[in-house]
């Protein structure tokens, strides 16, 4: 009776190889698939529209004046460079050299921030005005990530679709921390003004 080795998962040697040949077809034909390429372009998107926002945030933490929103503004700043850190880590994981793409959604919001301070002095009723700018900027990077890490969790890409799921939950976080600090004081404020 012919005995087969088995690996650790209890699969023979045979099956183990050839479903470890099978998922490197896979992954090979997922490197060249639209599906790949759209992740790309997605990520090239989002990794132009953190850099950019990197150059807009602190010209939204000198317009506020209230101390919590300046704070988060300054919080944020830091967050942000970890996040382009990490987006640059993933171009590095799928072999690719980090390459932007225009976000034009990110323009027009930054756009609409930057008209907001233009428009309104120093006071309660900017940093609320910040306060929507900035949550609209972080719905849009919820989305993106959201999107993103999904992409990378279907085509196997783990360590991808882990770096992204990190930085979603800090989007997240700021999303959370805004309104916070909007419902806390920043509203009344600007209600009184």
């Amino acid at each position: 009776m012919p005995t087969h080795k088995t690996t650790r998962n209890g699969l023979s040697k045979g099956h183990a190889s050839r479903t470890g040949a099978k998922k490197q077809h896979m992954e090979e034909t997922v490197e060249h698939s639209k599906f790949h390429h759209l992740f790309m372009e997605e990520l090239k998107d989002i990794y132009w529209a953190e850099k950019y926002l990197l150059k807009s945030l602190p010209k939204m933490q000198k317009a506020a004046s209230s101390r919590e929103l300046v704070n988060a503004f300054a919080d944020h700043i830091e967050a942000t460079k970890g996040h382009v850190s990490r987006v640059e880590e993933i171009f590095d994981m799928m072999g690719m050299r980090a390459a932007t793409k225009k976000c034009e959604a990110m323009e027009g919001l930054i756009t609409e921030a930057q008209n907001l301070m233009n428009e309104e002095e120093e006071s309660a009723v900017l940093d609320a005005g910040l306060i929507i700018a900035a949550q609209k900027v972080e719905h849009y990077e919820i989305a993106a990530y959201g999107c993103l890490r999904t992409l990378a969790s279907r085509m196997g890409h783990t360590g991808a679709a882990n770096l992204l799921e990190q930085i979603l939950d800090e989007e997240k976080d700021a999303d959370s921390l805004l309104t916070q600090i909007a419902e806390s004081s920043v509203n009344d404020d600007a209600l009184m003004a």
